[in-house]
C-alpha cells in the first residue's frame, strides 16, 4: 500500500549542557537559559500552521518550563529526551515519561535518547513506550557506527525503531550537523532523494542551535552558523519540503505504519 510522503521533523528539547563534553563548566541555570531563549526563537517555526513536529524533551527541561511545554502539546507531541541530559540510569526512562505526562497532561509514546546513546528495547517497553528513535544508522567517528542497522523503521522486539534519516546505499546523514556544514542545495538535494525512496524523512534538530552560543570553546562545526542565518536556513527547508510531503508527528507516522502493517524485523 502505497502512502503520501511525510516529514518527521524533531527537536531535543534540552538543557544546553555541551559544553561539559569539552571540559567546560556551565552552570545549570546558564544550561536551561540557553535551551530556553532556543526555544523562543523558533516558536514562529513551531507556530506554522500545518507544522506538526516531535518535540523530545528532558522531564528536568520541562519542569522548569511546564507553561510552554503544556502550550506546544497542543499542536505538537511530546515525547521523552529523558529526565536529564547529562546523567542517565534505567529508571529515568519511567520517570520521565510520567512526569511529561503529568505536566502536558497527554500520554506520552516515543523516546529518544541523549546522544544517541543505546538502549535496551526491553527497558524501554518496560517503561511504557511505544517506538524509540535513538538511531542514527551511519557511521559517526568518535561516537558509533551504526551501518549494520536497517536505515529505516522496523521492529524490535515489540519496540518500533524510528532510525533519524541518512541517504540511500551511502548513509550520508541528514542530522542537525549536516544540515548545518552542508551546502543547503547539495543537502535539499539528498533529503529529497531520501524522501522519494523511503516514502519519509526523519530529521532532527535541538533548540540551543538558534542560541548565541559563540562564547563558548566549541569546535566550529558546531557554531559556525549565525543563530538568525541558521532560522532563515531551516526556515527554507520547511517551505522546499512542504511542497513535496506533509508534517506530522513520529507518533501519527508510528501508529499509520502500524496499521498498514509496513513494518519489518529486525534481521
Amino acid at each position: 500500500m502505497k502512502t503520501d510522503p511525510v516529514v518527521l521533523l524533531s527537536f531535543d528539547v534540552e538543557e544546553f549542557d555541551l559544553p561539559l563534553e569539552y571540559k567546560q563548566q556551565i552552570s545549570i541555570d546558564r544550561q536551561l537559559d540557553i535551551g530556553y531563549e532556543g526555544l523562543k526563537n523558533i516558536l514562529p517555526l513551531l507556530q506554522k500552521k500545518g507544522i506538526h513536529t516531535t518535540l523530545f524533551t528532558t522531564a528536568f527541561f520541562a519542569e522548569n518550563f511546564p507553561e510552554v511545554i503544556r502550550e506546544l502539546s497542543c499542536q505538537h507531541e511530546i515525547a521523552s529526551h529523558t529526565y536529564s541530559h547529562t546523567h542517565f540510569k534505567n529508571e529515568d526512562l519511567l520517570d520521565s515519561r510520567l512526569k511529561l505526562e503529568e505536566i502536558t497532561g497527554k500520554k506520552v509514546y516515543g523516546l529518544r535518547m541523549p546522544r544517541m546513546k543505546a538502549v535496551e528495547p526491553t527497558q524501554v517497553s518496560i517503561s511504557g513506550y511505544v517506538y524509540n528513535s535513538s538511531i542514527n544508522p551511519c557511521w559517526i567517528p568518535g561516537r558509533y557506527d551504526n551501518r549494520h542497522i536497517p536505515r529505516t523503521i522496523f521492529n524490535d522486539n515489540g519496540i518500533l525503531q524510528v532510525p533519524v534519516s541518512v541517504s540511500p546505499k551511502l548513509r550520508i546523514p541528514l542530522f542537525w550537523l549536516a544540515f548545518k556544514n552542508m551546502p543547503y542545495h547539495l543537502y535539499l538535494k539528498l533529503a529529497l532523494k531520501t524522501l522519494k525512496n523511503d516514502g519519509y524523512l526523519c530529521l532532527y534538530f535541538h533548540p540551543w542551535e538558534f542560541a548565541q552560543i559563540k562564547m563558548f570553546d566549541l569546535p566550529v562545526y558546531i557554531k559556525r552558523i549565525n543563530p538568525d542565518v541558521l532560522f532563515k536556513k531551516i526556515d527554507q527547508l520547511i517551505s522546499d519540503l512542504s511542497k513535496e510531503a506533509k508534517f506530522i508527528s513520529t507518533h501519527k507516522f508510528v501508529e499509520d505504519k502500524k496499521r498498514g502493517d509496513l513494518l519489518s524485523p529486525l534481521s
